[in-house]
Parts: C-alpha cells; sequence; structure tokens
C-alpha cells in the first residue's frame, strides 16, 4: 500500500533520515519505536508531506507521492494525528467532527464512544483549554477516524495525558487493532501500545528495521528493570 525507497531527510547538515526503505502493507497495526531523536516522528511526517525528504520517493499504491501536499495525501486516503492536539477556540467538538467528515451533520456520534466519550457530554462543548489533554488526544483521534483513511497515523498518542486517560487509550487502541478497516501506524514508547502490534518499526539514527514483537517488548521490560536498579 505504502512505500518509501531511500528516503533521506536532511536539515542544516544534519541527516535526520538515512535512506530508509519500508513497506506497509494493508490492514495491519504497526507501532514505530526508538530512542528519542532517532527520527520517528520526521519518518511520520515525511509520509504525510509535513516534511519534504531530500532524497528519494514515497509510493502510495504504486503512485509516487513524493512531491504532494498534505491536503492531496489526506483526500488520497493518509491520516495524521499530532503529538500535540490543536486547541480551537470558539470552535465547538461537534462542529470539529462535522469538519472532519466533510461537513456531514453529526448526531449520535458513535465514533465519540468508539474513543471513550460521552456523545451528551462533550458534544457541545468548546475544543480549548478546559478539555484536558486526555480528551483532547481522544478527540483527535475521533477526528483522524471520521476521514476513514487508509492509513492512519498517531504520533505519540500518550505524551502529556495522565494514568485513568491512558488506560482509555489503550482500549481505544485494542479495538481499532481488532476493528479498524485499514492500516495503523503509531510512534510510541509505551510497552501496553507495543504489545498490541502486528508488526513493529525500530527507528534509530535516522535508520529502521522491523523486528520481532518478543524481542522488543523483552528489551523494554529490560529497561524499565534496569532502570529501577539503578535508583536503588
Amino acid at each position: 500500500m505504502l512505500e518509501l525507497k531511500n528516503i533521506t531527510l536532511e536539515k542544516e547538515g544534519k541527516k535526520i533520515l538515512n535512506k530508509i526503505n519500508l513497506r506497509l502493507e494493508e490492514n495491519k497495526f504497526y507501532v514505530m519505536t526508538g530512542p528519542n531523536g532517532g527520527g520517528k516522528s520526521s519518518l511520520a511526517k515525511v509520509i504525510m508531506g509535513i516534511e519534504t525528504p531530500t532524497e528519494g520517493q514515497i509510493y502510495w499504491n504504486k503512485e509516487e507521492i513524493s512531491q504532494k501536499s498534505v491536503d492531496v495525501r489526506s483526500r488520497m486516503g493518509i491520516g495524521f494525528s499530532f503529538q500535540q492536539p490543536v486547541k480551537f477556540r470558539g470552535i465547538k467538538i461537534k462542529r470539529l467532527l462535522e469538519l472532519a467528515s466533510e461537513n456531514k451533520k453529526i448526531r449520535g456520534c458513535g465514533v465519540l464512544r468508539q474513543v471513550g466519550l460521552c456523545p451528551r457530554e462533550y458534544l457541545e462543548r468548546e475544543v480549548d483549554a478546559s478539555l484536558s489533554g486526555g480528551e483532547l488526544k481522544r478527540i483527535e483521534i475521533a477526528t483522524v477516524l471520521l476521514q476513514k483513511p487508509k492509513l492512519a497515523i498517531f504520533d505519540e498518542p500518550e505524551a502529556g495525558i495522565d494514568l485513568w486517560s491512558f488506560k482509555n487509550l489503550i482500549e481505544v487502541f485494542r479495538d481499532l487493532q481488532k476493528n479498524y478497516a485499514g492500516t495503523i501506524l503509531v510512534i510510541s514508547h509505551q510497552e501496553k501500545i507495543i504489545e498490541i502490534a502486528d508488526e513493529i518499526l525500530l527507528v534509530k539514527s535516522g535508520k529502521i528495521k522491523k523486528i520481532e514483537k518478543n524481542k522488543i517488548v523483552n528489551l523494554v521490560i529490560n529497561r524499565k528493570l534496569n532502570c529501577r536498579e539503578g535508583c536503588k
């Protein structure tokens, strides 16, 4: 479905991505993980068209899209959820969801229930600072789902949310892994999200490789244990 060939991204003389080759298949749940600064978010932004690669090609269903804009890629079926959701003062959640669904009228809004929010309590609220980080994340996920992208990208959805919201977020992704009619790519360090993956992509120093799920889960667990031992 999506194929990257020799993708390189340079900024200020530094290689952020270094000749990345990757193919994402239909109806799979991928988790991209790795150390901070390794290039995960940059790679996601290149796929969405937010960043333009210095070298290489991107193919979507065999059509090259390397120079196509974010808008064009969105219409082609690629959706993106930012690490820090955008707030919209003066816009109600209901209107935001209508915009995401191309101005279709939002009524019962099952998509809010899908992300663990009660429509009756949220549709008339504004998308502003009165919402918690977890609520904003789930609302943004809902807007992505309403677009029904063939490839949905979520950049560190757990960042900046509390434990209760995180537990709800995990259930949202478990449900998506089972029922979503498309491919999902989540950038995350979290063991609970990594465990859901069909395939795990390890990004380090601007390079990428696929890795067995058991190996990376064990690696995450061992790092936690080593950290605890070091703190004693």
